[in-house]
């Protein structure tokens, strides 16, 4: 939960509501109502106006900031190893969060027509 008079950033606009996107704002009041959607009412110094906007809506300042942070760190990673021909270091960051590249390396043996029938009989069967 953040705190009261904690700045954010308006990342959407979930309702269309006309809150400005990318506008820094402040928390002044929770939304503590069950049947509301609403989570916060954030206060918009450049419009002069109070929103109520749910928790998707917005994002702290040091998230959005770390965000950028990874995002171009990895763009200029990309540049270096293609500036040096870099293959290892290029699949290693196109390849980040997914899989370890020993799954990859598992290829599904090649087996022969009687192996595959008698497979395809014992599903059936079940």
């Amino acid at each position: 939960m953040l705190n009261l008079g904690q700045k954010v950033i308006i990342v959407a606009d979930r309702f269309e509501q006309n809150i400005p996107i990318g506008e820094y704002g402040y928390i002044i009041a929770y939304d503590r109502n069950a049947d509301n959607a609403f989570d916060y009412v954030v206060r918009v110094p450049k419009v002069n106006r109070n929103f109520a906007v749910p928790y998707t809506d917005i994002e702290v300042e040091e998230v959005l900031i770390a965000q950028e942070i990874e995002r171009i760190e990895r763009e200029a990673l990309i540049d270096f190893a293609l500036a040096t021909r870099n293959e290892e270091l290029f699949r290693s960051i196109m390849n980040r969060g997914e899989e370890p590249e020993e799954a990859e390396a598992e290829e599904p043996e090649e087996i022969t027509q009687e192996e595959f029938i008698r497979q395809v009989n014992l599903k059936a069967w079940i």
